[in-house]
């Protein structure tokens, strides 16, 4: 293992595609760039083009071709074809689990014991495809920055990506589970005739500041991080607090109590949540976290 397959690894997990055919494997990777701008009104399109070649210096040599690249106003994809017998398809095909999408892969127990720095590449490889740093993400208060990583579908990577954040001693400070009691905790959506309002993505959100170790290999992302990681902890800083104090700090850490009951969902028994956890009820995301596997 190396940092280069780290990341190309880290970034199929995020939001890959694999098509195998007879003689080839060809795997596609959708970079997101859900609003035009960024929020002083820079070319998002453009940062993430630039971002391109640092991608490319990465990834090109580990493949030995150069990656195809396509632009679209939403989204970027980069894609390559190998034979499928090639020693490099072989671990891929063997590191996800013979997935043929982002929303199938089960994280091999191997990426646990990378090393700090290939984990460390594998998660900037996935927040590139799958994270986001807005203003709107704050906390209670305004300087309070999050990342959000985004996965659709795939319940058992949410809980993969949190033990891997773990294992280098980052903690997650939230996740917003797509489960009815998380988003439609009082039946309103549901009483509204909006039965699937709750099946959206999952969020993972970690503080900006915890997150700098990894960072984005995206221009505009990385440059987000900066200033908003700036901005929390001097926010913190003149209220008088220590940042690490309120943000280095995972839930099992915490003395807070979640009494807050969410009322009974008849979603709860719904095919989309996993078996492990379905017609279970839940008040608060932890519940659901402990149930899954991210536990102390």
């Amino acid at each position: 293992m190396n940092i280069e397959m780290s990341y190309l690894l880290g970034m199929i997990c995020g939001n890959g595609e694999i098509q195998r055919n007879m003689n080839d494997t060809i795997i596609s990777i959708t970079i997101p760039h859900k609003k035009l701008v960024t929020e002083d009104f820079h070319d998002i399109k453009l940062y993430v083009k630039a971002s391109i070649a640092d991608i490319r210096n990465i990834i090109e040599p580990l493949i030995g071709n150069s990656l195809k690249f396509i632009q679209y106003q939403h989204c970027t994809i980069i894609s390559f074809s190998k034979p499928n017998n090639e020693y490099l398809i072989r671990e891929i095909i063997r590191y996800i689990g013979n997935a043929n999408t982002h929303n199938e892969i089960k994280l091999d127990n191997e990426v646990l014991n990378f090393s700090i720095d290939e984990k460390k590449y594998f998660l900037r490889g996935f927040a590139d495809v799958t994270g986001y740093i807005r203003r709107s993400n704050c906390y209670f208060n305004k300087y309070e920055h999050r990342v959000y990583l985004e996965i659709p579908n795939n319940w058992q990577l949410v809980i993969d990506i949190c033990n891997l954040l773990k294992s280098i001693d980052i903690p997650v400070q939230n996740i917003d589970w797509a489960h009815p009691n998380m988003r439609d905790g009082y039946c309103k959506k549901y009483n509204e005739g909006n039965f699937s309002f709750w099946k959206k993505e999952h969020q993972i959100k970690i503080w900006a500041n915890e997150f700098l170790p990894i960072g984005f290999g995206v221009l505009h992302k990385q440059q987000a991080l900066e200033m908003y990681s700036n901005e929390l902890i001097a926010g913190y800083n003149n209220a008088g607090k220590i940042p690490s104090d309120i943000t280095h700090r995972y839930y099992w850490d915490s003395k807070k109590k979640y009494s807050k009951k969410k009322i009974q969902h008849p979603c709860e028994g719904d095919e989309f949540i996993p078996e492990i956890i379905r017609g279970k009820h839940f008040n608060s995301w932890i519940e659901i976290a402990s149930e899954l596997g991210y536990v102390e």
